[in-house]
């Protein structure tokens, strides 16, 4: 298949910042891929989005499992021959909302966990896609957090029991600034967007934000002009943040 409406691809698209970013997109006239690793809350997510109009499709992937990563860059390969922007989402904080936890308390199996999802992951889907976003000079934008920034945790730690999802956002920025510096040649561009604090499952939906206003900082990111796209720069919505 053929298309000359941009095609995206959202990770952990089912609820949240990543459901509504998919329904910004959609707005915008792109086609969606929209991603989950289960498949029944995916496809009720889809059908909402549908409902509101917009072309957003399904399909099933779990960023921690390699066979899903390859079949779903075998998908957009054999559907679209192109990907024009890769918004890896998917994340897991690796705390139970409303429940602190003591340093003595944080496992290594925490920090396994949260690793494999939250930077292993981008990594895995990133480098199955790359030849589909070189083709159309494409963009990543991968979602991080200003509680992985150094200068804000040198300012004063967040909570312990945060050290598994703080160290993975963190190497998850350094990978962006790496993909953006090599892939700059080929006209792929790459960025690390902070959505803000927003209300999610995640936190316990303690978050000032709603979704949708932090999937307008990052639907404004991903849609930018390159030549307004801040260069290697921690980008939030009220502009850069120090690293």
């Amino acid at each position: 298949m053929t298309t000359d409406q941009k095609v995206a691809l959202v990770t952990g698209a089912n609820k949240g910042i990543g459901k509504a970013v998919c329904r910004q997109l959609a707005d915008l006239g792109m086609v969606v891929l929209a991603t989950a690793r289960d498949a029944d809350r995916g496809r009720a997510a889809v059908a909402d989005l549908v409902a509101g109009g917009g072309d957003v499709r399904f399909v099933r992937l779990d960023v921690t499992a390699e066979d899903t990563v390859r079949a779903v860059a075998e998908h957009v390969a054999a559907e679209f021959g192109r990907l024009d922007l890769l918004i890896n989402n998917a994340g897991v904080t690796g705390v139970t909302p409303g429940r602190r936890r003591p340093l003595d308390e944080v496992t290594v199996q925490d920090l396994r966990d949260t690793l494999e999802t939250n930077f292993v992951g981008v990594f895995a889907v990133t480098q199955a896609l790359l030849p589909l976003l070189r083709g159309s000079g494409g963009r990543i934008v991968n979602l991080t957090s200003t509680l992985s920034s150094f200068a804000r945790v040198a300012d004063g730690p967040p909570p312990a029991d945060l050290i598994p999802y703080c160290t993975a956002k963190a190497a998850t920025n350094l990978l962006s600034v790496m993909y953006a510096g090599l892939l700059r040649d080929s006209g792929v561009t790459a960025c690390a967007v902070s959505p803000g604090f927003v209300a999610t499952d995640m936190n316990n939906f303690t978050g000032p934000k709603t979704v949708e206003e932090g999937a307008e900082v990052v639907v404004r990111y991903a849609t930018a002009a390159p030549e307004d796209l801040p260069d290697r720069a921690f980008l939030t919505g009220t502009g850069t943040h120090p690293w």
